[in-house]
């Protein structure tokens, strides 16, 4: 405010010497003029008031400062500013009724544009005089080529991309599982594991309330590969394939896809991620197998290495951390606080289901574990030659205790001293919280006789599932999927109408069938036909149902949406070798396939029989085969020959001996029965009706 003042009192002087100056002087500015005469007035009406006169003078001070320095007055509480004049407001125009003047006028101010597509109806808008109209010419179909088109770059990280984003989009549409969700579903199951040690052979149970739902078999002999860590050698690129083939020690060279290939660790950066830029033959590479080899085909491979432990999985080199999404939201963020402090830098992590409820302990013991684990892999590594077994993995009994029993068990009862070293040798040493749990079994009689789970074994190997209520379930193996069909047999419900029927036999179905997907061990795609159901509600029912029991099942799984034939499609990763595939060996007559081959083909009649049942089949006896004369002449010559080469006899056999012979066969052979017609069962008009016929 100061300096406001002092600036107004500076501009105020000069405006006394110019009111002295004569009239004579040098012309001024008209706008300093108007100014001064203005102010000149106003002083004498209103000498007395001050604040007035101070405005005025502004007026005259303000062009005289302009000219005495270039740089604009500062803004204070008493100055002007000049404002534009008011302009008086301009009249619309008038329109003509001219058509001419009202044609040149739109045509020069106003236009409109409008788009039509070809073979469109035109509107009565477009009719107008200032309205362009655009036809916009469709654009033409591409032909159908028939020559098969290619994806830019690979198409296995295509296939990839796809997968993941099929299952952001199922995880946007996935329910929070709150807490109370989550321990009501452990604990409305009596589960318990159960273990035999019998014939060089360990076989592993689950059992959910007196109901066998898993069954794995380890065998000593023939161990599985899944997570070994090899350094293998590169024998041959397929870049069409977009597979590498490796040597890992094995005699059948695995195989290892574009998807499953590290590319940060190759150095690719700025270059298509293209298989045969990675790799080269005879180039080593460290690589960890994924799936078992079956049949013709290798073992699947990975350069992606991942350490599974207790309750983390181990990811060397790896940059995010996951949490499984079994696990509630409460426990979840618990478990993401734990992991920003024990994991390191240069690893990630995934956590298990069986981490519910770990302590901060357990979980930094667990990855100080595989880390360790690792900078052994890495230290083997560094004096090995290709192909080199680097890291194994422990047995299917270890695999099967460490990656299944937890805290949702009640108890696992053993029936054998090796098993029970083994599992309690491992407990000890990374969950001595859950030994007091472990049980030996004492009976005399066998354990799975005592839980009679041999019946229920010996029932899932059939292809025919009787559910309780008196429906049933057909499973049917195929190369590409396993196909479940659902039936009502025996099942007529207990009233209301066919929907309700219908929908209660489909949702005991689901629970039957999740059941035997554990219990088979059933893996890839699998398609399930329910019975027909009209209302939306009651599909929908039926789906939930089979979401909520899959939750049990440990393995990945995925379920589609239902096919417009209603047909609900799912995928599931197989865990073994399956539960047909332990207890069968494969057929050498058929090669397999389950049915009796003959070396010619076989002419099955089309009769009207068929549709009879098979208890008239068996009682239907073929006629015998008639042997003529003629045939029975050559047959007693054959026989003759047959008799003289045995005597020792180049005579000819007398006729009447011929004779004899011959009667004496064909006395011996059945006579043929004719044909007898059927009668029709009506009479026609013209024929008499006897009553007593």
């Amino acid at each position: 405010m100061a300096k406001e003042k002092d600036e107004s009192v500076k501009a105020e002087k000069p405006v006394k010497k110019t009111d002295k100056k004569p009239t004579s002087s040098k012309a001024k500015p008209d706008d300093a003029k108007e100014p001064k005469k203005a102010s000149s007035k106003e002083a004498k009406k209103e000498k007395g008031d001050s604040k007035k006169s101070t405005k005025d003078e502004d007026k005259v001070a303000a062009p005289e400062s302009s000219k005495a320095s270039s740089k604009p007055a500062a803004i204070s509480a008493t100055s002007l500013i000049f404002q534009a004049p008011d302009l008086p407001p301009v009249e619309p125009r008038k329109r003509s009724n001219n058509k001419k003047n009202s044609d040149s006028e739109s045509e020069s101010h106003l236009r409109r544009r409008s788009r039509r597509r070809a073979g469109e109806p035109i509107e009565e808008s477009s009719d107008l005089p200032n309205v362009v109209v655009k036809v916009r010419t469709p654009r033409p179909p591409k032909e159908p080529s028939n020559e098969p088109q290619r994806v830019k770059g690979s198409t296995r990280l295509e296939a990839k991309k796809q997968r993941r984003r099929d299952g952001r989009d199922s995880g946007r549409r996935r329910q929070t599982i709150t807490e109370t969700e989550f321990l009501a579903r452990r604990e409305s199951v009596d589960r318990m594991m159960l273990v035999r040690s019998k014939d060089a052979k360990i076989q592993l149970c689950v059992v959910e309330d007196n109901v066998l739902v898993e069954h794995y078999v380890a065998q000593s002999q023939d161990g599985s590969l899944i997570g070994n860590v090899y350094l293998g050698k590169v024998q041959n690129v397929l870049p069409s394939m977009e597979a590498a083939f490796v040597d890992i020690g094995k005699g059948r060279n695995a195989v290892l896809y574009s998807g499953e290939v590290n590319w940060d660790a190759d150095g690719l950066e700025g270059r298509p991620r293209k298989i045969e830029l990675a790799l080269k033959s005879g180039d080593t590479i460290l690589v960890q197998v994924t799936k078992d080899s079956v049949g013709q085909k290798g073992a699947r491979l990975t350069s992606q290495v991942s350490l599974p432990g207790r309750y983390v999985v181990y990811v060397p080199n790896g940059n995010m951390n996951g949490i499984s999404k079994k696990l509630p939201d409460s426990e979840r963020v618990r478990l993401k606080k734990i992991l920003k402090d024990i994991v390191p830098e240069e690893a990630s992590v995934i956590v298990r289901t069986a981490a519910e409820g770990a302590t901060e302990e357990q979980l930094t013991l667990d990855v100080q574990r595989l880390q360790a684990q690792w900078t052994g892999i890495q230290n083997k590594l560094k004096k090995a030659t290709p192909p080199t077994l680097l890291h194994s993995e422990p047995d299917l009994l270890v695999k099967i205790v460490r990656d299944v029993f937890n805290e949702d068990f009640q108890k696992m009862i053993i029936a054998g001293s090796d098993a029970q070293s083994v599992i309690t040798e491992y407990l000890e040493s990374v969950a001595p919280d859950l030994m007091d749990r472990v049980e030996s079994y004492e009976g005399k009689d066998d354990l799975f006789d005592h839980y009679r789970v041999g019946e229920q074994i010996d029932k899932a190997l059939e292809r025919k599932v009787y559910l309780p209520s008196g429906g049933s379930l057909v499973i049917d193996r195929t190369e590409a999927m396993t196909v479940v069909d659902v039936n009502t047999g025996k099942f007529i419900g207990s009233g209301g109408n066919l929907e309700e029927t219908v929908t209660k036999n489909n949702l005991e179905a689901a629970e039957e069938i999740v059941r035997q997907l554990r219990l088979r061990d059933i893996g890839g795609i699998i398609v399930v036909d329910f019975i027909d159901m009209v209302l939306e509600s009651n599909r929908d029912l039926v789906s939930r149902r089979l979401i909520e029991c899959l939750g049990r099942d440990r393995t990945k799984h995925q379920v589609a949406e239902v096919t417009s034939l209603g047909l609900v499609q799912m995928t599931r990763k197989k865990l073994g070798i399956g539960l047909l595939e332990s207890f069968s060996e494969p057929c050498a007559v058929c090669d397999s396939r389950g049915v009796i081959v003959h070396h010619e083909p076989i002419m099955r009649s089309r009769s009207g029989n068929e549709g009879k049942s098979e208890k008239k089949r068996k009682g239907h006896m073929d006629v015998a085969n008639v042997v003529t004369p003629e045939k029975a002449v050559e047959i007693n010559n054959v026989m003759a020959k047959i008799a003289a080469s045995t005597l020792g006899k180049s005579a000819e056999v007398e006729p009447d001996s011929k004779a004899a012979g011959l009667e004496s066969i064909l006395e011996a052979l059945p006579e043929a029965k004719p044909d007898a017609k059927r009668k029709p069962r009506r009479a026609s008009s013209d024929d008499a009706v006897d009553p007593e016929a």
